[in-house]
């Protein structure tokens, strides 16, 4: 498990590329046939992927000191591969591509497999520190909230899928989903904002091989961007705004966790005082 400490906003406008980089951007996450863990101290949260070939089995490491990984933690889960399964504690649940599953504080044994080794599920995960348990659901996007927002004229038409949040599927703190960019919409989350109550994670996806999105982020008058290829995560501080320009159309998946999990508790940035 790779650890991340917090970053102060004081030092992070005098940091390199190279340095934002290694702090808040997440390269290398899907690997073939292994379980990839980052820890980051922002918040608590541990993000990262599972690609099966083999089942795998979901253990705590030394940097949580836990007798198992959800033994004080709770976990969302999207696949964003081939078909696959999640059996938990002896449950086993289906997976097809953009399908989810929230797992609740308590459980023992997390196992993941794909339906077919050729064409392996990817799991991409975030977990949170938990102080209750909830059950766990498997959850299908055509079931989720839905909401639309932009215009193609600002280049920011896109469809967010809530998979988990309040009223839905109940968790402690962790809220997540998935956005996704119309064909000629290439911005998201413009105008800003950053809510200094939770933290958030991108997972950036469906970027072409010859494509990239520049993610912005940064106090609103020291902003600073990473270059963030397909697959690849980024770290966003609470102080930091969080958004991104692409080369096309492309969708990431957000989690969110802190002090409460209200969808709309943002504090917008006006377009006059970004820098």
């Amino acid at each position: 498990m790779e650890l991340r400490t917090a970053a102060s906003p004081k030092d992070v406008k005098y940091y390199t590329t190279e340095r934002l980089r290694e702090e808040f951007l997440v390269e290398n996450l899907f690997k073939t046939g292994e379980i990839t863990s980052v820890y980051s101290h922002i918040d608590r949260i541990i993000l990262g992927a599972v690609v099966p070939v083999t089942p795998l089995l979901l253990t705590p490491g030394e940097e949580i000191r836990a007798e198992y990984f959800l033994l004080r933690r709770e976990m969302g889960v999207i696949n964003v591969g081939g078909e696959g399964k999640i059996k938990v504690d002896g449950t086993e649940y289906h997976l097809k591509s953009r399908d989810g599953l929230y797992i609740g504080m308590g459980a023992k044994e997390v196992i993941f497999s794909s339906e077919d080794e050729k064409n392996p599920a990817k799991f991409y995960y975030n977990s949170a520190p938990a102080h209750k348990s909830y059950p766990t659901v498997h959850i299908k996007p055509e079931n989720c909230v839905r909401v639309e927002l932009g215009s193609l004229e600002q280049s920011n038409h896109r469809t967010i899928t809530k998979y988990i949040l309040p009223g839905q599927v109940e968790s402690c703190q962790l809220v997540m989903g998935l956005t996704s960019l119309k064909p000629g919409s290439v911005w998201n989350t413009m105008p800003c904002h950053t809510h200094d109550r939770r933290m958030e994670a991108y997972l950036y996806l469906d970027i072409p091989e010859d494509g990239l999105v520049f993610h912005y982020m940064g106090e609103p008058a020291e902003t600073r961007h990473l270059v963030v290829r397909n697959e690849q995560a980024v770290i966003s501080p609470s102080w930091s705004i969080h958004s991104g320009c692409g080369t096309g159309a492309y969708s990431f998946i957000w989690g969110m966790l802190g002090e409460n999990q209200d969808f709309d508790d943002m504090d917008g940035v006006s377009m006059d005082t970004l820098r």
